[in-house]
């Protein structure tokens, strides 16, 4: 971790009776950091403020994390920068405390070392065996609660596969376990339905919007997992990865899809114009 700021402080210590030690009571937000820019702050202030309103805990004022990021990014050129909210501490049991006084952290981590080839070449995938749970109260929002995919992320340490894709209980497809899911079928682009259980990610939204730009267009379901089986092409999606084609899915190989380019290039041009340094 390059450094860290807890409620505009730099510490790096959280009190253990932080709900967030004892329940994952909280959410969080991953952003990238590219040329000295914060990328898509606004959606993730946004995405931030709806899961609070959900779970019930108060949200900062956006001024405060925006000091925080101006104070923890000034000078960085490239990183992950992520943001943490907590119920705060409120002794033993389930119980929420009437008036939480919440946790606000901001952290800054290293830029992850991926091989350029993920974004040229395309990835490896496999399906995992831990199946998402359904829970429409939870589902969209980026909870602390993050055993699910922990457990399907130990399913494999083989570097040849960089990414696992998940199930629900109902054998639909779901996301992966960092990423969401999309695969083009002639001019149709499809993602899960996630109702249910996974993550909204921000890079998701942005490819459902640009898609009819692309003369493509979006089907949203549920699918079963031989979906892919008929896919002419898969790729995945985070705001820190940006997009990354997918070259295999367990046995099966697949061919560079014609025009993703254009959508990799497409997605470059609106992170640049939805990236901040006036925080």
């Amino acid at each position: 971790m390059l450094a860290c700021r807890i409620n505009g402080i730099e510490s790096r210590q959280l009190a253990i009776t932080d709900r967030a030690c004892q329940y994952g009571d909280g959410l969080f937000e991953t952003l990238a950091v590219r040329n000295g820019k914060v990328e898509f702050l606004d959606a993730h202030l946004q995405r931030l403020a709806d899961g609070a309103q959900r779970l019930g805990i108060p949200m900062p004022d956006p001024a405060l994390w925006r000091t925080d990021i101006r104070e923890i990014v000034s000078g960085r050129q490239q990183a992950v920068l992520k943001l943490i909210l907590t119920r705060g501490s409120g002794g033993r049991g389930y119980l929420a405390p009437a008036d939480p006084v919440v946790s606000r952290i901001v952290m800054l981590h290293p830029w992850p070392a991926h091989p350029v080839e993920y974004v040229e070449q395309g990835v490896r995938l496999r399906f995992c065996s831990i199946r998402l749970a359904e829970q429409p109260q939870l589902a969209g929002i980026k909870h602390l609660n993050r055993l699910e995919q922990i457990l399907a992320r130990r399913e494999w340490d083989a570097e040849t596969i960089q990414e696992g894709v998940m199930l629900d209980t109902q054998d639909r497809l779901i996301e992966g376990t960092m990423s969401n899911l999309f695969w083009l079928k002639g001019d149709t682009l499809h993602t899960p339905d996630l109702s249910a259980c996974g993550v909204q990610g921000i890079m998701r939204q942005q490819i459902i919007d640009l898609a009819p730009t692309l003369g493509l267009s979006v089907a949203i379901g549920h699918y079963p997992r031989q979906a892919l089986d008929e896919a002419d092409g898969l790729f995945l999606t985070n705001s820190v990865i940006g997009l990354w084609p997918v070259r295999q899915l367990e046995a099966r190989l697949f061919d560079s899809l014609p025009g993703l380019k254009q959508i990799q290039d497409k997605l470059d041009a609106v992170r640049w114009q939805h990236a901040e340094t006036d925080f």
